[in-house]
């Protein structure tokens, strides 16, 4: 489950949250800039200034709620991100164990009845050449299955009857006691502890088994395997760890003492150290560091829960916890922020305070424009006046249009911080999204090399079974049932297969077991060109697999299936046949990547090959096996080099996607150095929803200067992806979009809906129409915004995508030629961009013919 949402200390974060404490000493400098506003108005402006009070009164009141939402948003994302990050790397750490050891359980469950060592073991005398032959059938378990560093068959007294070490030599006696646990019942047994087995080792993990004797059916003997712990978690850290070394990854035991560590110079193996199972911002101290931390328990595999008490850890000092942030593109940062809230609903709520900023400061730009005029006149001799010393001119004029130009400027300066913060936000917020997309897609390629792994072992092991070379070798009906049980006794312990075959040199299945107990033989035999490529393996640790494709024995779906050769004995170089594993790859496949996803919202995954032809997929994501992606997948994702992962924003048929991808590198020896070369690329994908058009108007700066301070002012707003300009002295408030009435009943065509205005103490309706549509740009989505005109009390709302700015200009004319001329009379040049004016006589004429 996620990490729990941190009541947020901001004083104790921000310190280290560089960027977000910049945020705050800017917004804290434009608040101050605010009151300073509102105070100098209250005390030094007249009744000229009456009007503009309540407009900064509420840009101040609308500022400091947006100042203190969003600081705590950035603290609260950054937060929660990394949080996220640990969380899940600490549950992958510890299931990823759990995920290997479960294959353990059942290795030694199925070791423990091999017949040649139930045999030996129930000899009460043993020649050398016994002992010899044993030991070379356990050196070769060991080659296939090589999570394993030392293996020992011990008798009932403790005596070490045989064994294989690749560290340090065998004890010739061991009793302790989970060894007469095993012994003494049916099942595993599996004990973490300082071992005689292993005197070298401070902890070793051991499961034992008892050992039948084939003839009394009582012990003879215990089998004990030793998993070579120090060597698998060395393996997670390599692949999981962060390449910045930020943070420490460990696997704890139950009384929380570190097991091992990704950096044991850091943390050493045997240190107690603090633990958050809530996964929460609460901070611990350890060896003088501010930590946080998530502590995470397995879930558990196949009804597995692993070794008593184990979890997985991440650990990060608190002051490298936010140095890193994932590389973002360059580009289409508008464009993703249409998308902002699914992926972070209170960004949504900070965006839309931030409108609501900029529609109060434009309003009172708006005042601004209507009072310019007068103001000017009176404020020319007033500052004549001033200059020369005389101040008792009357300079309360002068100083409402200081204040005005004050207004101007600090609503641009707030609007652009505040666009910067929240684009800072949004990046914050899909940089971690990124970065978790990426982290899942190297799990998935975890997960399935380390599952195929076992499988490829399990094939090569299964070839030395003494009882399936008696079937092949003598094919008569005993042998063959034999076989048949053997194979049955196989598919019950590793479910992970449907069907196993048993076939001989010429294709033909003499012996099969299902999962589901049933006993017919397949109808088809091995293919003749298998059989020649299984024929010509040149050892017992060589196998095949059948790339992935449509097959007979798993009912026509396509699968892998692992194939290794039967020689009469090791040494033999003729092969009796072979042994197909028909893997469970629908079930498996599936589980993979669904247990990789965690039930992340709005996400999928599928293994695919490197053209991009899906082998398996999540639940619920829509594609099927053998289709293709639901987006074209670039040729650099598509091309990474084994080992390597990459993530992408991909726009694909109106629609973006944050996808990772991953391709194989194999586990251990598997696909590495085994001849074996299969690569299988992880993809991971997140919708982040439809791409809206481009609505940021980029053409003219926010806080471009004035073309002439002594021109007319105009009111500037964006609509259909370009700017226009109207006389600001005919318009009498912005509106959000969000606050009409959805009547359109006699406004006529392109008519969305009402608003209600205050006009002459009574109540009025003015109709609103889609500017856009008026302009010829049928199809474009309604925006957020309505400007409301007023020409003589006849009032009118034009919704409009975005508010711009409000200045003094001068405009040039412009003849009538262009399809929209008929409302465009003159021009603005604005930093160097030209910006129509509309004629606000025009929109009033066609909103008469819109309502005939």
């Amino acid at each position: 489950m996620p990490p729990n949402s941190p009541t947020v200390p901001l004083q104790t974060f921000l310190p280290y949250m560089h960027d977000v404490a910049r945020y705050q000493r800017a917004l804290h400098d434009l608040a101050l800039s605010w009151r300073l506003i509102e105070a100098s108005t209250r005390i030094s402006i007249g009744q000229d200034g009456a009007c503009i009070l309540p407009t900064i009164e509420g840009a101040r009141h609308h500022f400091d709620e947006l100042e203190k939402k969003l600081i705590r948003s950035l603290v609260e994302e950054k937060l929660s991100g990394v949080l996220r990050e640990l969380s899940a790397k600490a549950l992958y750490i510890v299931d990823l164990v759990v995920r290997n050891l479960y294959e353990r359980t059942a290795d030694v469950a199925f070791l423990a009845t091999d017949p040649e060592i139930c045999r030996y073991m129930e000899k009460p005398q043993t020649s050398e050449q016994d002992d010899q032959r044993i030991r070379e059938r356990l050196r070769a378990y060991q080659r296939k299955y090589t999570v394993y560093d030392s293996i020992a068959l011990l008798a009932p007294d403790g005596t070490v009857r045989a064994g294989f070490s690749k560290v340090g030599p065998l004890p010739e006696h061991c009793s302790e006691p989970y060894i007469r646990e095993a012994l003494e019942r049916d099942g595993y047994v599996e004990a973490f502890t300082r071992s005689g087995l292993q005197p070298w080792k401070q902890q070793s993990l051991i499961y034992s088994h008892r050992i039948l004797g084939p003839q009394s059916e009582n012990p003879v003997g215990t089998l004990c395997l030793c998993f070579d712990l120090e060597e698998e978690m060395e393996g997670i850290f390599a692949s999981h760890r962060d390449p910045s070394s930020r943070y420490n990854m460990l696997l704890l035991s139950d009384d929380d003492r570190c097991i091992a560590a990704a950096d044991p110079a850091w943390i050493p193996p045997g240190a107690k150290v603090p633990t958050n199972a809530q996964a929460d911002g609460r901070l611990e101290m350890y060896a003088g560091r501010l930590y946080l931390i998530a502590t995470r328990q397995a879930t558990g595999y196949q009804g597995y829960p692993g070794p008593q008490g184990w979890r997985g850890q991440v650990m990060i000092p608190l002051d490298t916890a936010f140095s890193f942030f994932h590389q973002l593109p360059s580009t289409g940062t508008t464009r993703r922020l249409h998308q902002a809230e699914q992926m972070c609903p209170p960004l949504q709520d900070i965006v839309t305070a931030a409108e609501t900023i900029r529609r109060v400061v434009w309003n009172g730009q708006v005042i601004s424009g209507a009072l310019s005029s007068t103001v000017a006149e009176a404020a020319a001799p007033a500052l004549h006046e001033i200059r020369a010393g005389r101040l008792g001119a009357r300079p309360d004029a002068y100083r409402l249009q200081a204040v005005l130009d004050q207004i101007s400027d600090t609503g641009a300066r707030s609007d652009a911080m505040f666009q910067d913060a929240i684009r800072e936000l949004y990046d914050t917020v899909l940089g971690f999204n990124m970065q978790d997309a990426e982290f899942i897609a190297r799990l998935m390629v975890d997960l399935l090399d380390r599952n195929l792994y076992e499988r490829a072992n399990d094939c090569r092991w299964w070839a030395l079974s003494p009882d399936l070379r008696e079937a092949l070798a003598s094919k008569n009906p005993q042998g063959v049932e034999r076989a048949r049980q053997t194979l049955q006794h196989i598919n019950s312990l590793y479910t992970v297969y449907t069907s196993i075959v048993l076939y001989d040199e010429e294709g033909d299945v003499i012996a099969a077991s299902r999962r589901d107990h049933g006993c017919s033989l397949p109808a088809a035999p091995v293919a003749k060109e298998l059989v020649q490529n299984v024929s010509r393996l040149g050892s017992s640790d060589a196998y095949v697999v059948e790339g992935f494709a449509a097959h007979p024995y798993y009912e026509g779906r396509p699968t892998y299936v692992y194939h290794a050769a039967l020689r009469a004995d090791d040494a033999a170089r003729v092969t009796l046949g072979g042994i197909g594993l028909v893997f469970d790859s629908a079930v498996e496949l599936k589980a993979m990547l669904d247990g990789a996803l965690a039930g992340k919202p709005h996400s999928h995954a599928c293994y695919t090959d490197r053209s991009g032809c899906i082998i398996a997929a999540s639940s619920g994501s829509g594609v099927d096996i053998q289709g293709r992606l639901p987006f074209d997948l670039p040729a650099e994702m598509a091309n990474v080099e084994c080992g390597s992962s990459t993530c992408q924003l991909i726009e694909h048929d109106q629609a973006l996607f944050i996808v990772a991808c991953c391709a194989s590198n194999g586990y251990r020896e598997f696909k590495r150095t085994d001849g074996y070369r299969d690569d299988v690329l992880a993809i991971m994908w997140q919708s982040l929803g439809p791409v809206e058009a481009e609505t940021e108007l980029v053409s003219v700066p926010l806080d471009a200067e004035s073309a002439h301070r002594d021109g007319h002012p105009y009111a500037i707003f964006g609509c259909a992806g370009r700017l226009y300009a109207v006389s600001a002295d005919k318009v009498q408030e912005a509106r959000a979009a969000n606050s009409m009435l959805p009547i359109t009943l006699g406004g006529g065509s392109h008519c969305v809906g009402m608003l209600t205005m205050a006009a002459d103490s009574s109540r009025a309706l003015a109709y609103v129409y889609h500017l856009a549509a008026w302009l010829g740009e049928e199809g474009r989505k309604p925006g957020s915004e309505v400007v409301v005109l007023n020409d003589n009390g006849v009032r009118i709302g034009l919704l409009v995508d975005q508010l711009h700015s409000v200045g003094r200009h001068q405009a040039r004319p412009l003849h009538r030629s262009a399809d929209e001329a008929f409302m465009i009379r003159e021009v603005l040049e604005i930093g160097g961009a030209l910006v129509p004016v509309l004629d606000t006589e025009a929109l009033l004429m066609q909103r008469s013919r819109a309502m005939l």
